[in-house]
């Protein structure tokens, strides 16, 4: 039986990170396979073809920030990575899904590529801000998570998330909390959140003014603890599960002084 990753060593975790990299970018293959370009995404303004050209995108971008080239895109914020994301497609004009997928694969390929003989804790400057290169990973692994999640979505067909690889994701999760708060959303927040993940090291988040600071163990006494599954976690920080759903389903689990709390801890971040 496979251990959980918080009880892997950290080369192993490496390894399965990297694998999963991928392994997801092999099945965008079989995802895209056949498929109508122009399918709606549900709930977006992109199109299938639309959002697989900008994962091909973003994956060679990954890769080359792996590789260690400098390539700005945006400051980081929603609205300047809205506009590199829109300025980006119109770049590149490629829409047959076939094409995008074999090119979304191959640049997963050369991440790892890139990445593996490279120290992972090494600092990397991404659209979202520095961070270490195996973080980079989790990005990468959560981006094509999320779009191919909506692909699938728009097209009837199994989506690519499960436990494991949820769990490699969520480490980028916790890195970019503090950078995705929703400045008018958490403006004058103030608690204290216990966040535990089945088969993974908890950790905490907590607001003073607004503002969000991540920490391995909380601060003070925690106001709300939250109890969750990694694909839950993941699919509610990507803004694809309301946590009222994931609380009424059972799926997620709130306790503490204050742990109606719960219920609008995600809407105090905004994903770009």
């Amino acid at each position: 039986m496979t251990l959980p990753l918080s009880q892997q060593s950290p080369d192993a975790v490496r390894t399965a990170l990297f694998e999963a990299v991928t392994a997801v970018g092999h099945e965008a293959v079989a995802l895209l396979a056949g498929c109508r370009g122009d399918a709606p995404i549900p709930g977006a303004e992109w199109t299938v073809a639309e959002a697989a050209a900008h994962l091909a995108m973003v994956n060679e971008l990954m890769a080359a920030l792996a590789a260690g080239e400098e390539r700005p895109y945006g400051d980081g914020t929603p609205g300047s990575l809205a506009a590199a994301n829109a300025a980006s497609l119109a770049e590149r004009p490629e829409r047959d899904p076939a094409v995008l997928a074999g090119e979304i694969a191959r640049q997963a390929r050369a991440f790892t590529a890139a990445a593996g003989p490279r120290d992972g804790t090494e600092t990397v400057v991404t659209p979202l801000g520095p961070m270490s290169l195996d973080i980079l990973g989790s990005y990468l692994l959560t981006h094509m998570l999320g779009h191919l999640y909506d692909i699938a979505v728009a097209l009837g067909r199994p989506h690519p998330i499960d436990r494991h690889r949820a769990a490699l994701a969520i480490p980028f999760v916790r890195t970019a909390m503090p950078w995705v708060v929703d400045a008018r959303a958490a403006a004058g927040h103030d608690a204290c959140y216990r966040l535990r993940v089945r088969g993974l090291d908890g950790f905490a988040a907590t607001f003073t003014d607004g503002a969000a600071v991540v920490s391995q163990d909380p601060p003070r006494r925690p106001d709300c603890t939250i109890l969750t599954g990694p694909v839950a976690f993941l699919l509610i920080a990507l803004g694809r599960y309301s946590a009222a759903d994931a609380l009424l389903r059972g799926n997620v689990l709130a306790w503490g002084r204050r742990p109606w709390l719960a219920l609008d801890f995600p809407r105090l971040f905004k994903a770009p």
